[in-house]
């Protein structure tokens, strides 16, 4: 069967200056299916460097990962950052899964200026367990998604809210085991904890303490300083920015426009203003220099308080004017 021009994988053959666009610049959920063939891909000796390679394939260097669910001890929320997303997956892997994938059922899309939201109401997440037993389990919820709008489009935010999930056992492993109670009683009991393995569960509760702790980490890798003097640096930094004051915004000075005036005026006015001003500083100077005791004739006392005590021990002491002029002091 032959490609046409409206099949989305279809190419042109007079080169690729006539190509279309990538499916998924179209369809954001291509994105996903991408997703899920690079899970595929892993293999066992998949390594740190193998995660960090995804996350960034898929992940925006600020992406955030949001799981909601509700555990016998009421609701949880976890939100980890970009550098604790790679080890988020390869976590589902260690609890004794081998493999991993998405399905997205009638998705809405919203196109926006710089991103694009996919909100799916029937997303499932699907695992298979190899250990310790042979089990598929289906979480489903509710899957909303934000892709930069570029041309790598990659997931800025994934909030997954898990609303219940089903573990499947093959009919088969029932048969073989039909007689055994023991084996029985234990393919009854569930393996995980809405969907989710102890290790995934752990590292999550993990995550609480290891989110706030990146700046510790970041700051360490980079200035190669020892715990304590990061620990002491991130909270002077931050104690600065709490008792320094707010930026106040700058204001421009407002010019004012002056009116020309005739120049015989404005010499008359400057020498008039000019004549004020000296015998406003005449009179003012004489005054500013003169105390309360020279203006008020007969005044008995001026308070005066130093931090050095008196002979009695008090603070303060006061100075006595006599009517010939001379000042003596009064404790």
């Amino acid at each position: 069967m032959s490609s046409t021009p409206h099949d989305p994988f279809y190419s042109s053959p007079f080169g690729p200056f006539y190509r279309r666009h990538t499916p998924y610049m179209v369809q954001p959920e291509y994105r996903i299916y991408e997703m899920n063939k690079r899970l595929q891909s892993r293999t066992e000796d998949s390594d740190n460097l193998w995660w960090d390679a995804f996350a960034t394939e898929f992940f925006e260097d600020d992406a955030t990962l949001t799981l909601s669910f509700c555990l016998e001890d009421g609701p949880k929320r976890y939100t980890i950052g970009r550098t604790l997303i790679p080890r988020y997956f390869s976590t589902v892997f260690e609890g004794g899964v081998t493999d991993l994938y998405y399905i997205l059922k009638h998705s809405k899309e919203s196109y926006h200026n710089s991103s694009i939201t996919v909100d799916c109401d029937q997303c499932a997440m699907v695992t298979q367990h190899g250990k310790p037993m042979f089990t598929k389990v289906c979480t489903e919820g509710r899957l909303i998604l934000e892709f930069t709008f570029d041309d790598l489009m990659r997931i800025k935010t994934w909030h997954f809210t898990i609303r219940q999930y089903r573990e499947l056992v093959p009919r088969s492993i029932l048969a073989m085991h039909a007689q055994d109670p023991q084996v029985l009683d234990q393919l009854s009991k569930n393996i995980t904890r809405m969907g989710l393995t102890n290790f995934t569960l752990n590292y999550l509760r993990l995550c609480v303490i290891l989110e706030p702790m990146q700046e510790l980490m970041s700051r360490h890798k980079t200035y190669n300083l020892s715990p304590r003097d990061c620990l002491k640096t991130c909270l002077f930094q931050k104690w600065q920015r709490m008792v320094a004051p707010p930026a106040e915004p700058t204001r421009q000075p407002t010019t004012k426009r002056r009116k020309r005036k005739n120049s015989t005026s404005s010499t008359s006015n400057s020498s008039a203003g000019a004549n004020a001003n000296s015998t406003g500083s005449k009179k003012k100077t004489p005054a500013a220099n003169l105390s309360l005791s020279s203006q008020v004739p007969g005044l008995g006392a001026i308070p005066n308080c130093s931090l050095n005590p008196g002979r009695d021990g008090d603070l303060c002491h006061s100075t006595a004017v006599t009517p010939s002029g001379q000042f003596k002091e009064k404790h």
